[in-house]
């Protein structure tokens, strides 16, 4: 899929339609950097049905979209076991060509507000190293490294944990 340049990226919320093409997105930018691996969201079964998850309250997704054509997403969830003041930014994934081009630090920036304005004051999240490009990203968004995980995401093949101050 190619990004057209002359025709506008557009953020929305979440919707039932967008539930499989989300999956894809998610499995296969996994696959792609052989990170595919078990106690990842790679295998988790909510990946199948994002609509039905983010009904969550205190929860939040967001679709980038371009003709129609999903492009990616991102979102905010209050996981279990996380502090009450703390959302895990969530399902940050987007299709190669979608990627380079800021829609993800777009993506995430909202989702900074978004938990924000939901009255979170800090926002956390579990990746793996071999996402090295995301892993910049929150970086320069502030998020600094933690030595072991919060809460109880049920992702147990994620080494990478990162928080984020929202001030």
């Amino acid at each position: 899929m190619q990004i057209d340049n002359n025709s506008q990226i557009i953020v929305r919320k979440l919707e039932r339609k967008d539930n499989a093409a989300l999956a894809d997105i998610i499995r296969n930018s996994l696959a792609e950097h052989g990170a595919n691996k078990p106690g990842t969201v790679f295998f988790d079964p909510t990946t199948d049905d994002l609509e039905s998850l983010f009904r969550e309250p205190g929860s939040w997704y967001f679709v980038a979209e371009q003709n129609g054509k999903v492009l990616g997403g991102a979102g905010i969830y209050p996981s279990s076991g996380l502090p009450k003041d703390t959302c895990e930014l969530v399902k940050m994934y987007l299709l190669p060509d979608a990627r380079h081009i800021g829609l993800g630090r777009k993506l995430i920036g909202m989702c900074l507000d978004k938990a924000k304005e939901t009255g979170y004051e800090q926002v956390y999240l579990e990746t793996l190293p071999e996402l090295k490009q995301a892993v910049k990203v929150y970086e320069k968004f502030g998020f600094t490294y933690l030595k072991g995980p919060m809460g109880n995401t049920g992702h147990f093949g994620c080494n990478v944990w990162m928080i984020h101050q929202l001030g």
